[in-house]
């Protein structure tokens, strides 16, 4: 395939600009200096028009193809932010910024898109307009939400949207997809417990909070196990368990608790919301106790468009010459979600092989999936938008 092989010759200059945005890691939306090298690539592409601060630090470029009789308009998405996590790669480029990195591949996301809209700008090779969207603030940010609210779809004109993602343990350069509920709905919870302190040799005269916020630990369980349909996924994790005191011989007045609900269903999401506020606040009170429950909702369940991830799948199985596999449900949260409730669009995981999982210090991008990555993009856009 003709694209295929221009993205080997590419391959180095893309591996080049991943492996320089791995080195200089940016969290949520302090991208600043990726947006600019963002910017600065589009605008020595050709790219036709190149639009900064949509979404407080993310990037836009539009690509007008040879002509536009269909009127369509194709955005392509990647994200571009690291986590807050210090690096165990080793690698000569490793992150030069203590205590980030790209732990989840979003520096070969923006790469691969950057080598997507190279190819794009050269060729013109479609009918019609793709939207090359360069996003920050996926983890934990809601960049995604925020370039929606800045009216980005509405202002660029996008019809349809897509996403892509690399996975560990898929092998290197094949795709997975699902249509329908894909990623997970990604909630937050602070359980704030309070009893009455005092000295641990006279528990009777306490309300002994570290006690009651374990028998609410264990509660929560019983949402997944007892009170949502076993054939309806819901994970409820308490990550935190945070007393007032590290005395050995103190019982607590106040304990925190923090931690996650991840659902694929805005039913369960509910009815997991609420089990989880009565459970904690009956099962302190059992004790004498109080809890405060503060529960915020996150990103939404991310839902691929049956039409486009049929579409996306196709698409994938031409580059690869490979069936496109089908993806299982995944408990982590995504904010292409909130494009995906405006638009709709496609989802889809490329494979990273065997590496060390995302959100790992030891986790790096393969860039051997680079060339597999842009195909895909680029193909997405003159197979939807086809030349005339």
């Amino acid at each position: 395939m003709p694209i295929r092989n221009r993205f080997a010759e590419l391959l180095p200059e893309i591996t080049e600009w991943r492996r320089d945005i791995h080195a200089h890691p940016e969290l949520l939306f302090e991208t600043h200096r990726t947006s600019a090298l963002v910017e600065e690539k589009l605008r020595s592409f050709g790219v036709d028009e190149v639009v900064t601060g949509i979404g407080r630090t993310g990037v836009v470029g539009l690509i007008r193809g040879r002509s536009n009789r269909s009127g369509k308009v194709i955005g392509l998405r990647a994200d571009m932010d690291a986590l807050p996590i210090f690096e165990a790669t080793g690698v000569d480029y490793a992150s030069t910024e203590p205590g980030r990195m790209h732990a989840c591949g979003h520096d070969g996301h923006t790469a691969m898109l950057l080598g997507a809209a190279k190819y794009l700008s050269e060729t013109r090779n479609f009918d019609g307009t793709c939207v090359v969207i360069f996003q920050p603030a996926e983890e934990g940010g809601g960049g995604g939400k925020e370039m929606v609210d800045d009216g980005m779809m509405e202002r660029f004109g996008i019809q349809e949207v897509y996403g892509m993602h690399n996975m560990p343990g898929l092998p290197l350069g094949e795709f997975a997809i699902r249509p329908g509920a894909f990623f997970a709905a990604a909630d937050q919870f602070e359980i704030h417990v309070e009893g009455k302190g005092g000295h641990a040799a006279k528990p009777h005269e306490t309300i002994d909070t570290t006690l009651v916020a374990a028998h609410i630990v264990i509660a929560l369980q019983s949402i997944a196990s007892r009170n949502v349909d076993p054939l309806h996924p819901v994970v409820v994790s308490t990550c935190t368990f945070r007393t007032e005191s590290e005395a050995h011989n103190v019982i607590p007045q106040h304990v925190l608790l923090k931690g996650t609900v991840r659902s694929h269903d805005a039913g369960v999401r509910d009815l997991a919301e609420e089990n989880l506020k009565t459970l904690a606040q009956s099962t302190a009170a059992a004790f004498g106790a109080t809890a405060r429950v503060d529960f915020q909702r996150g990103y939404p369940v991310m839902v691929n468009s049956d039409e486009q991830t049929a579409f996306a799948a196709d698409v994938a199985a031409r580059v690869t010459g490979k069936q496109t596999r089908q993806a299982p449900p995944i408990m982590g949260g995504e904010d292409f979600a909130y494009m995906l409730e405006s638009r709709p669009g496609a989802y889809i995981l490329v494979g990273n092989g065997d590496t060390a999982a995302v959100h790992h210090p030891e986790y790096n991008f393969d860039d051997n999936a680079i060339p597999t990555g842009c195909s895909w993009w680029a193909e997405i856009v003159e197979s939807r938008m086809p030349a005339e």
